[in-house]
């Protein structure tokens, strides 16, 4: 069973009867029993995002389930083993076939669901913090989002890194959430008081790296705040996203004319800068994203927290709750018995 659409709404989300075919060689057939959601999966329905394929697809970039079937010239892996994985695209399913190089072992400590609320969110969070923002001991970090499975991430590596941290939410009942997590400051986003919001949690800090996956104004504050040597590591832009079926096109271009913009020109007299990166690039370098995965594995980042659960038959419910922007931790879909 898989959901299939054409790009456009959520609405054209629908499950078909699909059967699989046998593995191909160097391919794992994974029956899929957790699947977690990002808000790529959002931007790909709404047909926002660039790398959204043509025609009728699955969506989906994360999951978790158990090996059915091996193709030819497979090794290290066999059936029965439980793993997780990334795709590009199509984990919106009960059964896939993958690359091997896709697929991890589940902990043996993990559930399903938490298999699917890992790759995606740890290696987002890692790969801006440290490949492109070079984060030190000692640095101030500003994770926007931080409630969130990559927000989440983000604030315990730049812990275990020895940074400060600051996490920005976007409603103040999240604020137990930060402080179990053990975020250092934080503040409720509010796009008139946040430079003001910003520059109390600072204090007498300097501001040398951000997790920016907002946009707008909030972007702008924080590029502005930036000391020299500053780095804002673009990964999202979730003011684009809202509740509902299809995209609010008329507040989507006065958002997108309205957009912040940055001189090149002016880039040297500030020495600050904008690095921007999504996951399907690093997806495409299979080498690059398991050295990722072992740097992350001697670090003590813990289990992924999955805030919120839901059937595969409510997986469409699934994504109006997580376009709410209500939620904590991961959110996953379970696929059970199938």
């Amino acid at each position: 069973m898989t959901y299939e659409l054409t790009a456009g709404s959520l609405s054209k989300l629908k499950i078909v009867d699909k059967p699989l075919p046998p593995p191909a060689p160097g391919e794992v057939s994974v029956a899929v029993r957790a699947i977690g959601l990002n808000f790529a999966d959002v931007f790909a329905i709404w047909g926002l995002y660039s790398a959204t394929p043509k025609g009728v697809f699955t969506p989906g970039l994360e999951y978790a389930g158990q090996i059915t079937a091996v193709g030819e010239g497979v090794t290290g892996v066999s059936v029965g083993d439980a793993v997780m994985g990334v795709t590009r695209f199509g984990a919106y399913t009960s059964a896939l076939n993958i690359d091997q190089r896709y697929v991890l072992p589940l902990p043996k400590d993990w559930t399903m669901a938490e298999g699917a609320a890992y790759l995606v969110q740890a290696l987002t969070a890692y790969y801006g913090l440290v490949n492109l923002g070079q984060l030190r001991a000692g640095q101030t970090v500003l994770i926007h989002s931080a409630a969130g499975g990559v927000g989440t991430f983000a604030g315990r590596i730049a812990r275990q890194l020895g940074a400060y941290t600051i996490g920005t939410i976007g409603h103040a009942d999240k604020i137990p959430y930060l402080e179990r997590e053990g975020y250092d400051g934080w503040i409720v986003r509010n796009k008139r008081t946040f430079r003001s919001d910003l520059l109390r949690a600072l204090g007498e800090r300097e501001l040398h790296l951000i997790m920016e996956c907002i946009g707008g104004k909030i972007f702008s504050v924080g590029f502005e705040t930036l000391a020299p040597m500053g780095r804002s590591i673009v990964y999202g832009a979730a003011r684009y996203g809202s509740v509902g079926n299809r995209p609010n096109y008329p507040r989507l271009l006065w958002q997108y004319l309205r957009r912040p913009k940055i001189d090149p020109q002016n880039l040297p007299e500030i020495n600050k800068s904008v690095m921007g990166f999504n996951l399907i690039w690093l997806y495409e370098r299979a080498e690059l994203m398991h050295e990722i995965l072992g740097e992350l594995a001697t670090l003590d980042v813990g289990k992924p927290v999955v805030g919120h659960r839901f059937a595969f038959e409510d997986l469409p419910a699934a994504v109006r709750t997580f376009q709410g922007g209500r939620t904590v931790g991961k959110v996953v879909v379970e696929v059970e018995g199938r």
